[in-house]
Formats: structure tokens, sequence, C-alpha cells
């Protein structure tokens, strides 16, 4: 059977068709002010209209197989500023196309027991996880500031029956150890929020109380949340009163449509121009990422969704 063209599976070459066009579709549809051709490489994005900085996950492009250089040729051409979650040995390549990492990713290490440490479930609640953590952290951190860069994101770790007011505990002990390089080298450790209902079982940093109190406890410009949209939602929605109420604590979003982390349209229940607007009008200088999953393809859906967001 015929592939529909607004399948997820959309093959490669009629992706990269679909992006040599991408520039002409913008500037019909009054996104982008430049439509740039098929090859040519732009010495920079060009942004998108509005007030606030919009970037993407590289889970935008799913079920496409883009090599890293197409990626960045895409985002650009697309008027997005940066790719989020990305690892320094990727930085060189963000540069050539005039984009930013406006999240990097976290690093990986091993325990001298053997635990693997720094992902999502092994993290900073945990005071056995700490050497490892301050060791590969210390290194993120300058790779980091040599970069330019400012944002690295970090995580709790699972619960595993730990009570919540230690692990907020044992998380700021781990942080504070890592605040006095951060603070020199202007670098700000970012823990994410994420839904412990769905997708993250067992999460302890599942609530923006929480974190908003480990901030309150650290007490470092240095340290703040990344504030996911989609995962706050699922967990405690009354999002734009939580995101005025604390946006001191907050150094970047990430977005997804509730239900299903698709696309935001009008089969879903966050309006994602509203929640954009309240944060422009707070006067938030950081960075919107979209970390959606698209349902149809991805440069069409890419393009709707940094126009909704256009505030």
């Amino acid at each position: 059977m015929q592939t529909p063209p607004n399948s997820p599976s959309l093959n490669r070459r009629n992706f990269l068709a679909s992006l040599g066009g991408l520039g002409a579709c913008a500037l019909l549809s009054g996104t982008a002010p430049h439509a740039f051709a098929a090859d040519e490489v732009p010495a920079a994005p060009v942004p998108r209209p509005g007030r606030l900085k919009q970037g993407i996950c590289r889970g935008v492009f799913r079920g496409i197989k883009l090599t890293d250089e197409e990626t960045c040729q895409a985002v650009a051409k697309s008027g997005a500023l940066g790719i989020d979650l990305q690892a320094p040995e990727m930085f060189p390549l963000l540069k050539k196309y005039g984009l930013t990492c406006a999240m990097v990713t976290f690093p990986i290490g091993k325990t001298p027991q053997g635990v693997t440490v720094g992902p999502i479930t092994k993290a900073f609640n945990r005071l056995e996880h700490h050497d490892t953590l301050v060791e590969i952290y210390t290194k993120r951190i300058n790779e980091v500031a040599d970069a330019g860069l400012t944002n690295l994101i970090c995580f709790s770790g699972n619960r595993e029956k730990m009570d919540d007011q230690q692990g907020m505990e044992n998380c700021a002990v781990g942080l504070r150890r890592l605040l006095p390089l951060a603070e020199k080298r202007g670098v700000t450790l970012c823990m994410e929020l994420l839904n412990s209902k769905l997708n993250h079982p067992d999460y302890m940093c599942d609530h923006s109380a929480w974190g908003v109190d480990l901030c309150k406890r650290i007490s470092s410009e240095r340290f703040k949340l990344l504030f996911d949209i989609y995962h706050v939602q699922i967990m405690e929605g009354d999002i734009i009163r939580t995101i005025r109420d604390n946006i001191a604590c907050i150094a970047h979003f990430h977005t997804a449509g509730v239900p299903g982390r698709h696309e935001f349209d009008d089969t879903q229940e966050l309006n994602y121009t509203g929640i954009c607007k309240a944060i422009a009008d707070l006067g938030y200088k950081g960075f919107v990422s979209h970390e959606y999953t698209p349902n149809r393809d991805p440069l069409g859906t890419l393009d709707r969704m940094l126009k909704l967001c256009e505030v």
C-alpha cells in the first residue's frame, strides 16, 4: 500500500526534497522572511518572528533517518535557533550552521561499584553517586563554558523508596559541590521536571513545588529548572499560573502536546500560543524548545508548531 503523504514514515528522499522548499513554504505562510535554495547552506538561521527564541529536540524529525549535517540544515532553514540535548562532539557542527545548543545533554559515568550514573534514573538524590557525578559534571561544565554555551541538564534520579525530603537534601549536597565551578564558568545546571505518572515511573523531581523548593534551598542563579510543559501538565496542570509564580526558578522550557506527546493542535488540551504569550509577557529571555513526536510530515509540522509560538 502506498504511504500517505502525511505519514510519519515519510521517506528520506521526500524529506530532503521538502527541505529544499521549506523556506519558500514558510515565506508563503508568513512565518519566515527568506526562502532558501535547495542547496543553500545558511550562514545562520533566519529567526522566526516573535518575542521568544525557539529551538528543537531531534525527536521532531523522528521517523526520518538524517545525518547530523542534514539535521542542522533542516533546523537552520526552519528558523529555529538551536538543537537541544547535544553532546560536545556536536558543538562544531552546530556552530557551522549558526545554531546553538540551548540545553546541553548530561554526561554519563560509572561509580566504583559499577553503577551507571548521570541519566534520569540514577543521579543526584543519592550520596553514593556524588563523587562520580562531580567528576563527570566538572568535565562537562568546562566543555559547555568553553563552547560559549550556558545550560546543562541534570536529574534528581528515581526515588527507589527514598523520602522526597531526604532526596532533596541529597540533591542539594551534590549540586553544591559543583556550583562554585558553575558560577565561575557561567553555566547553569538545570534539573528537568518529568512526569512519574506515565513516562518516568518513580522519578523524584516530578512536581514543580519540589523543584522550586530545591532551587530555593540551593539559592544560586546557576541552578534552575528545565520546565517541561508536557510533563508538568500530566502531573499537575495549572501551567500558566505555575510559570508566572515560579519564573525566577526556570531557565528553559520544553513543549509537546498532551495527550500523546505529539504536535500541539486542536486534538489536545494545551493552548501553546496562550502559554507562550504568558512566558513572553514575563520578560523571559531563554529558549522554548520543541520536544514533540510528529504524527505528520516532520517539516510541515515543525513549521506549524513554530508558527503557533510566535507571540
